[in-house]
């Protein structure tokens, strides 16, 4: 036999050394990379790390930014960036104070008789025909960068007449080339004045204002039978130039001064002036938006908002983003140079006369779980959060006196807490039309004290919100005047006086009222028959059941079988529409802080049924609307507190709600988040705040360091795997191979 050498195929062997290399050259990668003090959990762009950026989320998509429209504390969160009304709340002064924001003052109104005549300003409102309130506005102040305000060489608007082809390539708004901008005017609020009477937008603050605004019902009417000839004309809804229809409760006056004519009085009017319902839109953007091939494509009003104010919505993702910027047209402002007292201490007047707003940008992202949403804010990637029940006990300590705190494991981070009773109530209403829990008989009003006493609503506040709330002994909340400190505010009814404060009266005592009102031990007197009421709610799913549980051994305690009627939110409105529901939970949050926003939901003319109205318990006491048409058009003052107190005694007594709780908000900043006081009526405080990227990056780090000794495991087992297979095949290498021959 001879052999014969033969050569190794190149192939091959350069085959095993390419794959080799780039496997070494990945986990060599990976482990530099692991050498890096990155964070390698952060979920935005490293480039980001040290910018000027506040990072927040949203659970809920905002359906409005349209102004007229918006209503939801979801929505005015970037509303209230973006539009600028005439007025705004002093962001660190308590009790709320009404400033100017583009008025160059807060105007006073002047009263008109029935002949036009002026009356002093102290007449009583019942000789008042008109209040006229002229506002005037700063100039200088302009719109962000829109192509809505785009001009072409010959100075005309440059997009307002768009046909199909020129909207090929655009998809959104950031797709138009061009952009411009001009000046704020006085006609630019009246024109949003009006568009609260546009038949296509359905305002929610409409019904209200058409009550006060003179001419604001009747424009409507006008408006609604313009459009309609509109449409029978051209067979599609057309441009509806709100500057060739005047109205007589919105007038401008000169460039830089409107006036808005009132029916009798208001004074709540100044609160409304301070809501993004109040702020201007210019009619190009109301011209732009309306061409069908835009609205087409979804970019509207409602999607892209237009505005003077510090910031401008950029990226609107509900899915996933959504992103506001620094506007570059903003006219500027400066940050509060007195508060109130403990403002110094805190630290919260360290940036007194500097330029606002403080942070470049913006970005909420999407957070539908609270349990990751929590985790990114302890690792410092969230600037800001709330306090779940899941949370409560890792972040707060309770005190033997009751007393609330940080954890030691918060304080450690540098975080702090910050709480504020809400200018809001949570209640459980009778509907006053039904036959059992209804009506104003001594049989019904004893019931309705029997549950009232019998649900307790400190245990409530203690189980299902940590503590986070005080009882409500009537609807207005502390911080509003009408509220009584102490004890002056107890309801007697509920509550007996002690030495040790005041204290729930006994479940025997709602047994003993139980049996007044005709159903001793939970059994109709005259039929023997256990007593049932029914509870609508919407509150039906998993986490509601807890509550729902809750509140069925309430009525248990007095022998009264509750019956839950569980239903989706369009059947429980209509049920509320037509007074068919029993008992329901329902709540309030304040638009503006005055008495008259919460007393009004137990006046007769607010009823849900009949006058489709916010007083969903169909409450009425003639005694009562009596005294609330005197109070509310009132100034704050002894009267008025007098009045208020004797509106109190009434209700107290007719018990149409549970009161429920005034809730407390509980909300934890990182030490590099700064200025932050708890504003509950400011919608646009975001331009307050004040970010420090620098420590903020470096404790991130800090907090989020790598651990790299598994990738040196990882790396060395690698090794001892492939280098052995490395050395075995080069050792083949070297050796000649042979092919038998015969």
């Amino acid at each position: 036999m001879e052999g014969t050498l033969l050569s190794r195929p190149e192939g091959i062997r350069c085959g095993w050394i390419v794959h080799l290399f780039s496997f070494l050259t990945v986990v060599l990668a990976i482990f530099l990379t692991a050498c890096s003090d990155e964070p390698w959990n952060r979920p935005y762009p490293v480039r980001d790390a040290h910018k000027n950026i506040m990072y927040s989320s949203f659970q809920e998509r905002p359906n409005h930014l349209d102004p007229v429209q918006s209503y939801s504390s979801n929505e005015v969160r970037f509303t209230g960036q973006i539009y600028e009304p005439p007025l705004q709340y002093h962001y660190l002064k308590r009790p709320y104070e009404l400033v100017p924001l583009t008025a160059s003052s807060v105007p006073q109104p002047v009263y008109l008789g029935a002949d036009g005549e002026r009356l002093p300003d102290d007449s009583a409102p019942e000789d008042v025909s008109y209040s006229v309130y002229d506002i005037r506005i700063q100039p200088g102040i302009y719109y962000q960068p829109h192509p809505a305000f785009a001009q072409d060489a010959e100075g005309m608007l440059r997009y307002h007449n768009l046909r199909e082809n020129e909207l090929d390539a655009i998809y959104t708004l950031g797709d138009f080339e061009f952009t411009g901008s001009r000046e704020l005017v006085a006609a630019d609020y009246v024109y949003q004045i009006k568009r609260l009477a546009h038949p296509h937008l359905h305002s929610p603050i409409f019904g209200l204002m058409s009550g006060y605004i003179a001419g604001l019902k009747e424009y409507a009417d006008i408006l609604k039978t313009v459009s309609k000839q509109q449409t029978a004309t051209s067979g599609r809804r057309e441009f509806l130039d709100l500057r060739e229809y005047p109205l007589e409760g919105a007038t401008v006056i000169d460039r830089y001064t409107y006036r808005i004519k009132l029916r009798g009085t208001y004074p709540q009017l100044l609160y409304w002036l301070a809501m993004p319902f109040f702020a201007p839109v210019p009619w190009e953007a109301d011209r732009f938006y309306s061409q069908p091939g835009l609205q087409e494509r979804n970019i509207t009003l409602d999607w892209y908002p237009v505005g003077t104010g510090p910031y401008m919505l950029t990226v609107n993702n509900p899915n996933r983003q959504m992103v506001l910027v620094r506007n570059p047209n903003f006219h500027g402002e400066t940050y509060p140079e007195e508060g109130e007292p403990g403002d110094a201490e805190a630290g919260l007047l360290a940036d007194a006369g500097k330029n606002l707003p403080f942070v470049e940008r913006v970005i909420y992202s999407l957070e539908k779980e609270d349990i990751p949403y929590w985790n990114k804010f302890l690792q410092g990637y969230y600037d800001t959060s709330g306090i779940t029940s899941d949370s409560f006990d890792q972040a707060i300590s309770i005190g033997s006196g009751g007393e609330v705190s940080l954890t030691d494991a918060m304080l450690a981070q540098g975080i702090e807490l910050r709480t504020a009773v809400s200018t809001s109530i949570y209640y459980t209403g009778f509907n006053m039309l039904d036959p059992v829990v209804g009506g104003y008989s001594e049989q019904a009003r004893i019931l309705r004290q029997a549950i009232s006493v019998a649900i307790d609503t400190e245990e409530y506040i203690s189980i299902f919100l940590n503590g986070r709330g005080i009882p409500a002994q009537n609807p207005i909340p502390p911080g509003i005047f009408g509220f009584l400190e102490g004890d002056a505010g107890i309801n007697t009814y509920f509550y007996d006086m002690t030495d040790s404060g005041p204290q729930r009266k006994s479940i025997d005592f709602a047994r003993q009222l139980l049996a007044e009102a005709g159903y001793p031990e939970g059994r109709d007197i005259n039929t023997g028959k256990p007593l049932v009421l029914n509870f609508d709610t919407t509150a039906t799913g998993p986490d509601d059941k807890a509550r729902l549980n809750w509140l069925r051994k309430q009525f248990a305690k007095l022998n009264i079988q509750l019956v839950i009627r569980g239903t989706d939110y369009n059947r429980f409105q209509e049920k509320m529409l037509k007074g068919t529901a029993q008992i329901f939970q329902w709540g309030w949050n304040a638009d503006y802080p005055d008495p008259e926003n919460f007393l009004f939901l137990l006046h007769g003319e607010q009823g849900k049924v009949e006058h489709n109205g916010e007083n969903a318990a169909n409450y009425k006491n003639p005694e009562y609307d009596r005294l609330f048409e005197q109070m509310k058009n009132m100034p704050n003052g002894p009267e008025r507190q007098d009045i208020i107190n004797r509106m109190m005694s009434i209700i107290q007594h007719d018990a149409p709600w549970i009161w429920g709780f005034h809730p407390k908000q509980f909300s934890l900043a990182h030490g590099w988040f700064l200025n932050t006081k708890p504003n509950l009526m400011a919608n646009n405080a975001l331009k307050y705040l004040r970010i420090d990227p620098e420590q903020r990056a470096m404790l991130q780090a800090d907090w989020n360091r790598p651990v790299r000794w598994p990738l040196g495991v990882l790396l060395g087992m690698l090794l001892a795997i492939i280098l052995p297979a490395w050395l075995g095949y080069r050792k083949r290498q070297r050796q000649p191979a042979y092919r038998g021959s015969h």
